[in-house]
C-alpha cells in the first residue's frame, strides 16, 4: 500500500471577500500534496482527502462513527453466507463530463482495480472477489471466495472509486467522477480547486460552492497562514507546539480527535540484523515512547505497544511488554553477538516523523546503537524506501483503517516480513462473522507482532484540528482517511 501515510486538511477565506462569497468557498490547507489524483494508483493519503467522497464516490460511505452508509448505492443485501452482494444503484447519477453512470462503469472499475497487471497498490482489497457482473443497469453483483469482513467497509475506501472508461486515463491529473464536487485546476506545488457539481444528485444539499486546497508542508507556515486569515482550519495540524496559542485566539476552535494512524518505527527485515529478533527486541526497549510523544508532539497521542488504534474495541494494551529499560537493550544486543551496530534511519519530511527521529536517534545512541539520520522528500521516500526497500529503519504513520493486513502482504512488502503463522491467523480474522471472534482473533493478532517485535510502536497519531468559529460539518475523530467535503457549512 502506499500509503496512505497522514492525514491533513483545512480550510480558507480571504479576508476581503464579501459576505455572500464568505459563506460559499472555502480554502482547505493540507500538509502534503498528492503525487496523482487517482486512488488506484497510488495510496498517499493526500488522494483519498482531496478526491474520496468528493470526486470519485463509491458504492458505500463510512460516516464519522465507522458505520457504512449509503453512497452510489441507495441499497445493498448479503446472503446468508456473506458471499453475494448485491448493490441497487442510484438511477440519477452522471459524471462530471455529463457521461451517464450505471452498473457498467461498477463493472469496469472493479475489474480495473483488479487486475494483477495493474498498479493498484491496495489490490489487496479485492482479494477475495471472484465475479462483478452487472444484473441490470442500476444493480451489481459481486460474488467472494470465501466471507470477507472487511468486504464493505474497503468498498468505501479511495481504492474502490469508481470511474469511466472515457476518462480514466487522464484521472492522476484531471479526475472525472461523479461526485459532488468536480476538479477545476491544480497548480503544483501551491494548490488544488473543486467546485461544487450542479449535476450531482445531492448538489442542493452542499452548501460549499467552491473549495481549495493549499499546500503548506511546514509547520511555521501553517500557523502563520491561519493568524493571517488565508486558511480556516487545519484538521491535520502539524505544529502541536502552536495550539495553545490557538486556544487562546477567539477566531479559532481547536479540537483533538483519533485517527487509524499507527505511527512505527519501521524495521527492514531484509536486512541484517535486523531479521535478528533479539536485535528488534533490544530496539524496543530502547525507546521510551512517551518521551518522543513529549518531544515530538508536545504530549499530544497515545504510545501504542502494537499496531492497532487504542479507540477500537478490540485493543489490546502491550507498551508494557517492551518497557523502556536500556540495560535489557544492550544485554539482547550482547546476546545476539551485535556490536558497534550501525543503522541508517531515512524518514519523511513530516514534522512527527523528523523530530521523532531525532529523539529515537539520541535514545538508540544509549545504547550503542549509531544511527544515520537522513531526511527525504516524499517522492523520494515512495521510490527508495518504500518501493525499494533501500533503508534500515524509517518512521511513518500508517493511516488506513484495518491494516493490521499489512503484516500478511508477504516479503515483497516495504517491511520485507513474513510469516506463514500470521496470514494464517489474517485469513481467519477477514473470515470471521461473529463480532466476537473477531475481536479475539484481532487481539490475537497485535499480540504476535508485539511478540516479534515486527517493529518499534511509537504512537497513535492524533487528529489535531483547527478550524475557524462558524465552519461546522467537520470531522473530530477520523475513522477513515477520507472526510466529505459535501458536510461542509458556514453557519
Amino acid at each position: 500500500m502506499r500509503w496512505n501515510i497522514l492525514l491533513v486538511a483545512a480550510l480558507s477565506l480571504g479576508l476581503g471577500l464579501g459576505a455572500a462569497e464568505a459563506r460559499t468557498t472555502l480554502t482547505i490547507g493540507i500538509q502534503q500534496e498528492p503525487p496523482v489524483l487517482d486512488p488506484t494508483l497510488d495510496a498517499t493519503a493526500a488522494i483519498a482527502v482531496i478526491t474520496a467522497h468528493n470526486v470519485f464516490e463509491k458504492l458505500v460511505s463510512v460516516a464519522e462513527d465507522g458505520s457504512i452508509v449509503p453512497a452510489l448505492a441507495h441499497r445493498f443485501e448479503v446472503s446468508d453466507d456473506g458471499l453475494r452482494y448485491v448493490f441497487h444503484l442510484h438511477d440519477d447519477v452522471v459524471f462530471h463530463d455529463g457521461a451517464p453512470f450505471d452498473a457498467s462503469n461498477v463493472v469496469f472499475s472493479f475489474e480495473r482495480a483488479m487486475d494483477t497487471s495493474g498498479a493498484n497498490p491496495q489490490r489487496q482489497s479485492f482479494a477475495f472477489v471472484e465475479k462483478v457482473e452487472a444484473l441490470d443497469p442500476l444493480t451489481v453483483q459481486i460474488t467472494l471466495s470465501r466471507p470477507d469482513a472487511f468486504f464493505l467497509f474497503n468498498m468505501a475506501q479511495a481504492q474502490a472509486s469508481i470511474f469511466s472508461p472515457e476518462t480514466v486515463a487522464t484521472n492522476a491529473t484531471r479526475p472525472v467522477g461523479t461526485g459532488p464536487y468536480r476538479f477545476v485546476a491544480w497548480s503544483r506545488g501551491d494548490r488544488l480547486t473543486l467546485e461544487r457539481f450542479e449535476g450531482h444528485r445531492d448538489a442542493g444539499d452542499v452548501a460549499i460552492e467552491r473549495v481549495t486546497f493549499r499546500f503548506i508542508a511546514d509547520p511555521t507556515a501553517a500557523v502563520a497562514a491561519l493568524l493571517a486569515g488565508e486558511i480556516d482550519a487545519f484538521p491535520g495540524m502539524p505544529a502541536p507546539e502552536a495550539l495553545a496559542r490557538l486556544e487562546r485566539d477567539p477566531r479559532f476552535d481547536v479540537v483533538v480527535g483519533t485517527t487509524e494512524g499507527e505511527v512505527i518505527l519501521a524495521f527492514n527485515h531484509g536486512r541484517p540484523p535486523l531479521d535478528d529478533l533479539r536485535v528488534r527486541r533490544a530496539i524496543s526497549h530502547a525507546l521510551d515512547r512517551q518521551a518522543i510523544i513529549d518531544g515530538a508532539y508536545y504530549g499530544y497521542g497515545e504510545p501504542i505497544g502494537s499496531f492497532f488504534p487504542p479507540h477500537h474495541r478490540a485493543y489490546v494494551d502491550l507498551t508494557g511488554l517492551y518497557p523502556h529499560d536500556p540495560a535489557r537493550a544492550r544485554a539482547l544486543l550482547a546476546e545476539a553477538g551485535v556490536e558497534e551496530l550501525r543503522l541508517s534511519l531515512r524518514v519523511p519530511t513530516f514534522p512527527y516523523a523528523r523530530r521523532s527521529a531525532e529523539i529515537v536517534q539520541a535514545q538508540l545512541a544509549e545504547v550503542g546503537i549509531r544511527v544515520a539520520l537522513e531526511t527525504v522528500e516524499w517522492g523520494y521516500w515512495i521510490s527508495e524506501i518504500f518501493g525499494n526497500r533501500n533503508y534500515d529503519m524509517t518512521i511513518i504513520a500508517h493511516t488506513s483503517p484495518n491494516d493490521l493486513g499489512n503484516f500478511a502482504r508477504g516479503p515483497e512488502y516495504y517491511w520485507a516480513f513474513h510469516d506463514p503463522a500470521f496470514d494464517a491467523l489474517w485469513e481467519r480474522v477477514r473470515e470471521a462473522t461473529d463480532p466476537a471472534e473477531m475481536d479475539r482473533l484481532l487481539q490475537r493478532a497485535q499480540r504476535f507482532v508485539a511478540a516479534e517485535a515486527v517493529h518499534g510502536f511509537l504512537f497513535q497519531l492524533p487528529q489535531l484540528g483547527v478550524y475557524r468559529q462558524g465552519l461546522t460539518g467537520y470531522r473530530v475523530s477520523s475513522p477513515v482517511i477520507f472526510a466529505p467535503l459535501g458536510e461542509l457549512a458556514w453557519e
